[in-house]
């Protein structure tokens, strides 16, 4: 517990500090976030992204950590800050500036019923509703660096299952990206990486001539700090 001497900075109004945490997740070839209804005032009942207020004993990292904890029940997550959000009238109920982060998850380990519980929906990055106050900017801030960080970084690999097919991995890429990319310079190029391994497996869920399934190996990854997609 740290204790404060409350005789400091009486002279200054006091500010509300929140974090609000944008989690993509890839499914049915689609670039998705979790969203539900805000079940608090000001704005209860408007869709919204999940945070929380920054606790008088946590920093905002860890507090970013404990309400994507809360959401999905899952740990060591790929999270990074997109940046803080701090117009005078963000937020009708109270000054309050947030810390916006986002968190790749693989939907395939992820609780449906923990999904059911807070009331959360996957809603494609496409077709966005109208989110509360300033959550729909946090949205594409956090796009944008996502889209900037899966050309230098293997991120991607967060968002798929540990055994995935070229096809998803493109899918995924063009998802991110919002374009399509040509298929024979993609594969050419992925296969140009060490750390992407092909197996033996084949996966015949789509077709009996099957596809070969691949698998990220970081410790090759760490051994090329050269990578760029």
């Amino acid at each position: 517990m740290i204790c404060r001497d409350m005789t400091f900075y009486k002279e200054y109004e006091k500010v509300w500090v929140a974090v609000d945490v944008i989690i993509f997740g890839f499914d049915d070839g689609k670039l998705k976030i979790l969203i539900g209804r805000r079940q608090m005032d000001p704005g209860r009942g408007e869709w919204s992204l999940y945070g929380g207020f920054v606790g008088n004993n946590e920093s905002v990292d860890e507090a970013a950590e404990r309400v994507l904890y809360s959401l999905t029940g899952l740990r060591r997550l790929y999270m990074r800050q997109v940046g803080a959000f701090g117009a005078v009238d963000r937020d009708p109920g109270e000054r309050v500036v947030s810390i916006a982060y986002y968190a790749l998850i693989n939907v395939a380990d992820y609780d449906e019923q923990l999904r059911l519980e807070h009331g959360l929906e996957w809603v494609d990055v496409k077709h966005i509703p109208t989110l509360y106050s300033d959550h729909n900017d946090m949205t594409q801030q956090a796009l944008k660096k996502m889209r900037q960080k899966i050309k230098t970084e293997p991120i991607s690999f967060r968002l798929l299952p540990p055994l995935f097919t070229l096809t998803q991995l493109q899918k995924l890429y063009e998802a991110v990206q919002g374009e399509e990319v040509d298929k024979r310079n993609f594969r050419k190029r992925v296969k140009e990486m060490d750390f992407i391994e092909k197996t033996e497996l084949i996966d015949k869920s789509h077709s009996k001539r099957g596809a070969a399934l691949y698998r990220f190996n970081r410790r090759t990854y760490n051994e090329d700090p050269n990578f760029k997609l």
